[in-house]
């Protein structure tokens, strides 16, 4: 395969897979070389599943001595190639899995994370890839409803969430957040081929619907301003649920984090984002209260990532055309 850049290859080569019953961890991640059952010949380990890497699979018996010969021959050449790649050792962090950063998401928020076939892809997903790379992690993904989110990281499901969350007192009550590194606001989305399309949440009228996504800023903004007006605010486990109800002019717009609604409207050209809500928001990387360390490794990486230049590559990757802010890199 041919990249035009070499950015392109590194995130190819990058680029997280599904594992079933587990959630999506890197094919390469960064300093890891994992040796899959589909890189071996089908008549040397008949018994693997080629749908697990063989690191996972474990077998008793001096028969498989050859076959693990062989798939260290065969690895080699593709490890060895890649001397570079190979991260840090990294500090000894509390992870739940030593050597791994097991990071809760939700895979429906373009650009920030989501599934392009078996891939997942996004800036949330590159920023925590080169932060786990830099500490000498494996990022292992795991997708689940952004509603109970924050709940399951307090109960020590994942060691960090990376989710596009606005940084906000609430949730800080079970959950510290790193420093901020990404600036968002909300922004109001219309059919502009509906009769009820506005140019701003200003001009809706009581009986309008509005779309907004379960436990999101864009629900309390909406709650907060729109419903004392008459209007009625639907709620969607996720959002790609409620553009799809926009296309088909079941719902009048929809509240949502404006880069989010921004990326959606590109692949749905019936729709348009008609205004930019200023709420202020910061968006961070959660983590368990008790895991001081984490944070720590976390806000260090954050800083390295935006003092050396790799997040203002991101930035522009995912939002081209957007200049990136100050406090992240870009010009002052």
């Amino acid at each position: 395969m041919r990249f035009a850049h070499k950015e392109e290859e590194e995130s190819a080569r990058s680029s997280p897979r599904e594992v079933p019953g587990v959630g999506f961890e890197p094919t390469r991640p960064y300093g890891q070389c994992i040796l899959s059952a589909s890189s071996l010949p089908s008549s040397s380990i008949p018994a693997l599943s080629r749908a697990r890497p063989a690191r996972r699979v474990y077998r008793r018996g001096w028969r498989w001595l050859g076959a693990i010969a062989l798939a260290f021959t065969l690895a080699a050449s593709g490890c060895a190639a890649n001397p570079e790649t190979t991260g840090p050792p990294g500090r000894a962090l509390s992870t739940a899995k030593p050597g791994v950063l097991v990071v809760g998401s939700s895979f429906d928020y373009k650009p920030f994370e989501y599934r392009e076939g078996t891939a997942l892809r996004g800036f949330d997903v590159e920023v925590m890839e080169e932060i786990g790379r830099r500490e000498g992690l494996r990022v292992q993904w795991v997708n689940t409803e952004f509603e109970t989110i924050f709940d399951l990281l307090s109960a020590g499901k994942f060691d960090a969430v990376a989710a596009a969350a606005t940084i906000q007192p609430d949730r800080e009550r079970i959950v510290s957040f790193s420093d901020p590194y990404f600036d968002s606001r909300q922004s109001l989305t219309v059919n502009p081929s509906m009769r009820s399309a506005v140019p701003s949440s200003d001009q809706l009228e009581p009986g309008d619907v509005i779309g907004v996504q379960t436990g999101t800023i864009g629900k309390d903004w909406a709650e907060a301003n729109l419903a004392p007006r008459g209007i009625t605010i639907k709620t969607f486990a996720e959002i790609t649920d409620a553009f799809a109800e926009l296309e088909a002019g079941k719902i009048t717009g929809i509240v949502n984090d404006e880069p989010s609604s921004q990326a959606e409207v590109r692949g749905r050209p019936g729709l348009k984002v008609v205004q930019p809500i200023d709420t202020g928001e910061h968006y961070g990387v959660a983590v368990g209260k008790t895991h001081r360390d984490i944070l720590a490794a976390i806000n260090d990486s954050l800083k390295a990532i935006i003092d050396e230049g790799t997040y203002k590559r991101i930035f522009r990757k995912y939002f081209p055309g957007v200049p990136v802010p100050p406090e992240f890199g870009g010009p002052g």
